[in-house]
Order: structure tokens, then sequence, then C-alpha cells
């Protein structure tokens, strides 16, 4: 649900987009940092952030890294 937002965001469109890792971090609601690769040797690093209901269900891509590798640590940011 955020892949169309990242792309907003960066301006350009993914052909791969698969979540390889992910660590949460409970807020209002549920902080995801998510590795996601979208090219074959390329990745991003999202925070998504899944507030509590019934206020904000909807996931929204908080902040994001991109020119990530695969082997990159997934960190809080």
């Amino acid at each position: 649900q955020v892949k169309l937002q990242l792309e907003v965001r960066v301006n350009g469109r993914y052909n791969i987009f698969r979540a390889i890792l992910y660590r949460t971090q409970i807020v209002a609601g549920t902080m995801y940092f998510i590795k996601v690769q979208v090219a074959e040797t390329e990745y991003v690093h999202l925070k998504v952030l899944l507030g509590l209901p019934p206020e904000d269900v909807c996931p929204a891509l908080v902040s994001f890294q991109t020119g990530k590798t695969r082997d990159d640590p997934l960190d809080y940011f």
C-alpha cells in the first residue's frame, strides 16, 4: 500500500517491490522499518506508520532511504 506513496515522492516507478526484512517499533500505533527490493541489486528502506484505528487505518510512508544494498543494515531512522 505504500508503493504508490514512494513512487510519488521519488518521482519514479518500480517494477520490483518486494519486502525482504522488517522491524517494528510501538508508538501511537506501529512504526515499521522495511527493507524493500526495488531492482536487481537496489533496495530502499521505508519507515511506515500504521496508526491506531479508527482514526488512521491506512499505512503512511513517513520517511525513506534510497540507494541501499541487500547487505546494508536495517537501522532505525
